[in-house]
């Protein structure tokens, strides 16, 4: 079984997973190995890891620095896979998904990538700039390799298309909570709690939720309402430059953890 499945299957109908966002190679190379270990030991259920990419056009300014620094620290797709073999052989279990853009994935070949990926040790990939109808190919590929490809809907989706993208995805289903990019935002979005309602009707998929959670109160309220919450901004930010990138992580992520476990 996919480590994805195996997480939502123990964690169902028990609290909500916390999926922490790092850009690979941010803010440095060595900064970026250390961040994946202290993720996990600081209670993430799986990490998002992002693969630096020149026009990040999902992505706030906050990743979007992130993202350019990494590519200035010498970041490509071929040593973000060297990243995920060396954490797994450094004892990181929990999942792991890649979340690149499509043109780094077609300039490497997707089938490589796929197998390479596999090999390495990830267990799914996100491309927030594939639509569900443009997404066969790299579907084909990662299916071959047992790997999930997870996508994304918007509070502007119809209910035919969330059912459209729900029956597509696998892993869970991404929700964009407001329509704009990433970035930390005050609060949890209005109309979050039907959205999550529609998209629970569309698909029998686990939910996840990214895009604008910013602190811990937020993760909790949105782990009482979905299957998973996605944090990146807001943690990129507290990871910063500083030479205590890793406490500053560490730190922000126990933050997250204990609200999610926190009983109301």
């Amino acid at each position: 079984m996919n480590r994805i499945d195996e997480v939502f299957q123990t964690l169902r109908n028990q609290r909500a997973a916390l999926m922490p966002y790092l850009p690979l190679g941010y803010p440095t190379l060595a900064a970026s190995h250390d961040l994946i270990c202290a993720a996990q030991d600081a209670g993430a259920n799986m990490l998002e890891l992002g693969i630096p990419f020149s026009d990040p056009l999902a992505d706030g300014p906050v990743i979007q620095h992130a993202t350019q620094a990494a590519l200035e620290n010498g970041m490509d797709l071929g040593k973000c896979l060297d990243m995920v073999q060396d954490v797994r052989d450094h004892g990181v279990t929990i999942p792991l998904i890649l979340m690149g853009y499509y043109n780094p994935l077609l300039r490497y070949d997707v089938k490589k990538f796929a197998r390479d990926a596999f090999e390495a040790g990830a267990d799914g990939v996100i491309a927030p700039d594939v639509p569900v109808e443009e997404a066969e190919e790299l579907k084909h590929a990662l299916h071959a390799q047992e790997l999930h490809l997870i996508l994304l809907a918007a509070p502007t989706s119809s209910d035919e298309r969330l059912r459209k993208i729900g029956k597509s995805t696998r892993g869970f289903l991404y929700l964009v909570s407001l329509t704009g990019v990433t970035g930390a935002r005050a609060g949890v979005p209005a109309g979050l709690e039907e959205f999550i309602k529609r998209a629970r009707a569309a698909t029998d998929k686990p939910v996840c939720v990214g895009f604008g959670i910013a602190d811990a109160a937020s993760a909790k309220r949105v782990a009482e309402l979905a299957d998973g919450v996605i944090v990146g901004s807001a943690l990129v930010q507290k990871i910063g430059d500083a030479s205590n990138a890793v406490e500053n992580a560490r730190q922000f992520i126990g933050e997250l953890w204990q609200a999610i476990h926190q009983k109301s």
